[in-house]
């Protein structure tokens, strides 16, 4: 018990913590973790709880990951792609119900050439949101273009800084190159996010430990964690969790928290479908930003990332409503900015 709170002392006061101390936090079940991130939450996010409205705008994408559902080999999913005219109309819709930020995501699909999504991003500024992109590995000129005309935010996450595990869970692709693609992005003055699966086969809470030593190196702006849940058409299907992936997820949340208190942090929807309270949970333990989806209905089964996603089947306005009352009930507000990491740029 003093080991634990001699450690978050320390992190409470300097927001830097060795590896070893981390691996501490990460393995103990003291609460008194979650209570220093949400102190640190408070005093450097205050409040004000940010909405992001999610669009997930393909379900096709060309990689072969082994934990996601969209891969490229499982010809079990359905599907789909919304024209740009759809992209912009749920954009629309989005900042007609009060959300300031969209999230525009989708599976790595080549078919949302540069110029198109030139076109939809320049659309979408139109109705003064801040759009954060989320749609994988694109070269710099690319990145570049996207941020020329009002791209925001982009949200690429790493899910493991292992080596070997990286290449077990991504066949053909390039841990280095998605390193290099993190670091364009921060050249080009994006808020950039990344995050980890917690509980992946073989992930050890070391490995976990040096992918929260890397976020603080880097100082990404945002950081999303989500707990691995098998997907029952992938090749994780059978997976056996040797995780409590819930539980380490919020601790890799809460220590994210300490170690970059002012950044903006998601309570994943994941964490919901494993626990029914888990973005009020996430919120109370340093998260500060929740994303519900306003994609429309007939698509949400289809992204089917992992088994059991929440909110499937109610309307935007009702996931809206929904998500406000929870978060006025613990007393928190719903910020009326677009909730950039530095008060300069709201």
């Amino acid at each position: 018990m003093e080991n634990i709170k001699a450690i978050l002392d320390k992190a409470l006061n300097t927001h830097l913590l060795n590896k070893g101390e981390i691996i501490t936090l990460l393995k103990s079940d003291d609460e008194l973790l979650f209570e220093y991130a949400d102190e640190v939450r408070q005093k450097f996010k205050g409040n004000e709880i940010h909405l992001r409205g999610l669009i997930e705008f393909s379900n096709i994408c060309k990689c072969y990951c082994k934990y996601c559902g969209l891969r490229c080999e499982n010809k079990e999913v359905e599907r789909y792609r919304l024209t740009k005219n759809e992209i912009i109309s749920l954009a629309k819709n989005g900042a007609e119900l009060g959300y300031k930020t969209v999230v525009l995501q989708s599976g790595e699909d080549s078919y949302y050439t540069t110029d198109l999504m030139v076109e939809i991003i320049k659309e979408i500024k139109k109705f003064d949101l801040a759009i954060t992109l989320s749609i994988g590995e694109r070269n710099y000129e690319d990145y570049k273009a996207f941020k020329d005309v009002g791209a925001d935010r982009y949200l690429l996450r790493i899910e493991t800084t292992n080596p070997a595990l990286y290449k077990e869970m991504h066949p053909n692709m390039s841990l280095e190159n998605r390193l290099n693609c993190l670091k364009n992005l921060q050249k080009l003055g994006y808020e950039t996010g990344s995050g980890i699966l917690v509980g992946l086969p073989n992930q050890s809470i070391k490995s976990i430990a040096d992918d929260i030593l890397y976020f603080k190196e880097n100082n990404f702006d945002m950081i999303g964690t989500g707990p691995f849940i098998p997907h029952p058409n992938t090749p994780l299907a059978r997976a056996q969790a040797h995780l409590d992936n819930f539980k380490v997820s919020l601790r890799v949340m809460a220590i994210t928290r300490l170690l970059l208190p002012d950044i903006n942090i998601p309570a994943t929807t994941a964490m919901e479908t494993l626990n029914p309270n888990g973005r009020i949970i996430a919120l109370q333990s340093g998260a500060n930003v929740v994303m519900p989806n306003i994609t429309s209905t007939e698509y949400r089964a289809k992204y089917y990332i992992y088994p059991n996603k929440i909110c499937l089947n109610d309307s935007s306005d009702k996931c809206r409503n929904c998500i406000e009352a929870k978060i006025k009930a613990i007393g928190r507000n719903i910020s009326k900015t677009k909730g950039f990491r530095s008060d300069k740029q709201l």
